[in-house]
């Protein structure tokens, strides 16, 4: 396992972390079946454990809660907050009023009385930065979290928010959080350079694109992966963008075979190349895919074989623009672009 340091906060953590939203009802795995996920990940010598208040509605935090319990102080634990938790309005967001009584409830989820990393799982437009900046610098002092970040803001945000931790003299945010993949990789044309501009962490997720750099998706056979069952839309190979992510896979498939890797290794080593990359965030629902995906954790890709995937999918390009999460609000609104 490779170990790198977390942006500038001086906190080691392992190149691949173990992402928990595939533990309960969204896997559809069970305590016993999450535990060992985590047992083996700390085997393997991975040290870093990021969940979301939001997944399977907490569910995925109260497993790992007790996976990890015994052994809280050798983990860096990290959790988000910000997507809905229900119907109630004001239950998400980046308010000061739903970022305090969100952190309370994951901390007692996780049976912890703090977390390493708490993250903004989106930018959200209706809460000024100085809100939501205020209230995650009173919860750092409180010793309720040791730092904050955020997850999946565009380039412009960032860059907005740390002028703002600066003019307010608050705490800012350490890391981010972005969808980066071979396949999806518009962030390398903004979102990573203000990464290392800022000296932020990235723990870059979806490094597999849903599963379909997992080897499962290929030209001719069925897709049964567990994300086509409810997203059905982004395995349509019908619709163009699809054909064009297998015609993809496919010759990815042989720059692998011939690097002498498998696809897993190929995604993987791909994205942790990425000077601006901290960690990729796995999200094994099996032992036989957190073996595989673990297999990548030496992997070190050649200028050969890093020039090959260029060549397939150009740097800075997204085969699936539509499915970006750090869209401006005003591309899917069109009431707030016209006067």
């Amino acid at each position: 396992m490779q170990y790198r340091t977390l942006g500038r906060t001086g906190v080691r953590v392992s190149s691949l972390a173990l992402g928990a939203m595939n533990f309960g009802r969204i896997g559809r795995t069970t305590q016993d079946e999450a535990t060992a996920l985590v047992d083996a990940a700390l085997e393997a010598g991975v040290n870093l454990v990021d969940t979301a208040d939001m997944y399977g509605d907490g569910e995925s935090e109260e497993m790992v809660g007790k996976a990890i319990a015994g052994r809280r102080d050798d983990i860096v634990l990290a959790t988000k907050a910000g997507m809905p938790m229900g119907e109630e309005l004001n239950h998400r967001g980046g308010s000061r009023r739903w970022l305090v009584a969100a952190l309370d409830d994951s901390l007692r989820r996780l049976g912890v009385d703090h977390v390493d990393l708490y993250q903004l799982h989106r930018w959200d437009p209706d809460a000024d930065d100085e809100e939501t900046l205020s209230a995650l610098t009173d919860l750092r002092r409180a010793g309720k979290i040791r730092y904050f970040g955020s997850s999946t803001f565009p380039a412009h945000r960032i860059v907005q928010a740390q002028w703002a931790a600066r003019e307010h003299r608050l705490g800012r945010y350490v890391t981010e959080q972005p969808s980066y993949s071979v396949l999806q990789r518009g962030v390398e044309a903004h979102v990573l350079p203000v990464a290392e501009e800022y000296g932020l962490g990235v723990l870059v997720w979806s490094p597999l694109a849903s599963g379909w750099l997992s080897g499962a998706v290929r030209e001719g056979r069925p897709v049964a992966t567990s994300r086509s069952a409810f997203m059905p839309d982004r395995f349509d190979m019908t619709l163009p963008h699809n054909r064009a992510r297998l015609a993809a896979v496919e010759q990815l498939a042989v720059i692998a075979e011939e690097a002498g890797l498998t696809l897993i290794q190929l995604a993987l080593g791909f994205v942790t190349a990425h000077p601006a990359v901290t960690a990729a965030l796995i999200g094994p629902r099996t032992p036989e895919h957190l073996r595989a995906q673990l297999a990548a954790a030496d992997t070190v890709l050649s200028a050969d074989v890093l020039d090959a995937i260029d060549a397939v999918v150009a740097p800075g390009t997204d085969l699936a623009p539509h499915e970006k999460y750090d869209a401006p609000p005003s591309l899917l609104d069109p009431s707030l672009r016209r006067r």
